[in-house]
C-alpha cells in the first residue's frame, strides 16, 4: 500500500500533466452527474405542471358549467313558492367565485408554458451532456472547458428557473424577446490573419449571408408570431376571471324582479362563454405556443451570436474549425452543404429574402 502511495506521488511530481488531467476529468464527470440530476428534475417537474394545466382546466370548467346550470334553475324557479331560490343563488355565486379564483392563478402561472421551459430546459442539459462527453471522448479536455461547462450550466439554469415564486419568468412581457440560454460568447483576440483552421474569405462571407436571412427570415417571423401569440394569451386571460366575476353578480341578482332578465344572462350566458374562452387559453395551450415562439427566436439568436463570435476573432486558429462549423450550421437548419451555399448566394446577388433558413421548424 505504502509503495503505491509512493509512485502515485512519484508520478504526480515528475509528470504534473497527468495530475492536472486527472482533476480536470473529475470536474467534468461532476458537472455531468449535476446535469443528469436536473435533467430528471426538469423532466419530472415538467409532467407534473403539465398535468397541472389538464386538472386546473377541467376542475375550472365543471365549476363553472355547474354554476351556470344553477344560475339557470334558480331562474326558471323564481316564480315557485318556496323553492329553494336562495340556497341555488348562493351556491352558484360561490362557484363563480371560487372559479374566479382559480383562473386568476392559472393564468398567472401559465402550467402549459411552465411545461414548455422544463421541457426545453430538460432537452439542452441532454444536448450540454452530450458534448461534454464527445469532448471528453475527443481527449485533452482542459480547465478552459470546465469552465465553459459551468458557464453553460448556469446559464440554463437561469433562462429555465425551477422555483414559481420570485424566480419564474414574466408570462406577460411587454412585447416577445427571444430565449436566452447560454453564456457570453468569447473575447475578440487581437491576433493577425492568417489562412488556416478551415477557414477562407468566401467561408466567411457565406456565414454572413446566412447571419442575414436568419435575422431578417426566421427570427422575425418567431417573434411576429410570439407578439400575436402574447396577445391573444393576454386577452383570454383577462377575459376568462371576467366572464365568471359577471356570473357571480348575476347569479347574486336573480331574484331581483327589474334586474331579471339581465341577471338570468349574466349568470348562465357568462359562465357558458367563459368555459369556451378557458378551453381556447388552456386546452389550446396558448402559453406553450408563445414559449415555443420564444425558444424558436433564441435558437436563431444563438446562431447568429455563434456565427458572429467567430467571426469577429481575428485568429482563425482560436475559432472552430470552418470546415465543421459550416457543417453544424447546416445540421442545424436542417440543410445540406450544397442548399446551405445555395442559400447564401441567393441573399448575396441582392435577391429579396424569401425562402427561411431552416427547414427543420
Amino acid at each position: 500500500m505504502d509503495l503505491v502511495e509512493e509512485t502515485d506521488k512519484t508520478s504526480a511530481t515528475t509528470n504534473p500533466r497527468v495530475s492536472c488531467d486527472r482533476k480536470v476529468m473529475e470536474k467534468l464527470y461532476l458537472i455531468m452527474e449535476a446535469i443528469s440530476d436536473r435533467v430528471e428534475i426538469h423532466k419530472n417537474i415538467g409532467e407534473q405542471r403539465n398535468e397541472w394545466n389538464s386538472l386546473l382546466l377541467t376542475s375550472i370548467n365543471t365549476i363553472t358549467l355547474s354554476a351556470a346550470t344553477m344560475a339557470g334553475i334558480a331562474a326558471a324557479i323564481t316564480t315557485i313558492p318556496g323553492a329553494p331560490l336562495e340556497v341555488l343563488k348562493l351556491s352558484s355565486s360561490f362557484m363563480y367565485l371560487a372559479a374566479t379564483g382559480l383562473l386568476v392563478i392559472m393564468n398567472k402561472i401559465q402550467p402549459s408554458q411552465l411545461a414548455e421551459e422544463q421541457r426545453n430546459a430538460a432537452r439542452l442539459f441532454k444536448q450540454l451532456e452530450t458534448e461534454i462527453q464527445t469532448n471528453i471522448a475527443i481527449g485533452n479536455p482542459t480547465v478552459s472547458d470546465v469552465n465553459e461547462a459551468m458557464k453553460k450550466v448556469l446559464a440554463i439554469d437561469r433562462a429555465y428557473p425551477l422555483p414559481l415564486l420570485g424566480a419564474m419568468l414574466e408570462k406577460f412581457p411587454a412585447k416577445t424577446e427571444p430565449a436566452v440560454w447560454w453564456p457570453e460568447k468569447r473575447k475578440i483576440s487581437a491576433k493577425g490573419r492568417n489562412d488556416k483552421n478551415g477557414w477562407s474569405v468566401e467561408l466567411e462571407e457565406q456565414m454572413r449571408e446566412i447571419i442575414k436571412v436568419l435575422e431578417v427570415k426566421d427570427k422575425a417571423d418567431y417573434l411576429r408570431l410570439g407578439d400575436k401569440a402574447l396577445k391573444l394569451n393576454k386577452a383570454l386571460a383577462i377575459a376568462g376571471p371576467l366572464l365568471t366575476g359577471l356570473g357571480a353578480i348575476g347569479s347574486a341578482f336573480l331574484s331581483s324582479s327589474p334586474h331579471n332578465s339581465w341577471a338570468v344572462v349574466l349568470g348562465i350566458i357568462a359562465g357558458a362563454m367563459a368555459s369556451v374562452v378557458n378551453t381556447v387559453e388552456h386546452g389550446g395551450q396558448v402559453g406553450m405556443v408563445f414559449e415555443m415562439y420564444r425558444s424558436n427566436a433564441g435558437f436563431f439568436k444563438m446562431m447568429e451570436e455563434s456565427i458572429n463570435s467567430n467571426l469577429k476573432e481575428r485568429d482563425e486558429e482560436s475559432r472552430d474549425n470552418g470546415q465543421a462549423f459550416e457543417m453544424k450550421v447546416a445540421l442545424q437548419l436542417g440543410r445540406s452543404l450544397s442548399e446551405l451555399r445555395d442559400l447564401a448566394s441567393s441573399s448575396k446577388n441582392g435577391k429579396d429574402i424569401e425562402e427561411f433558413g431552416s427547414k427543420l421548424f
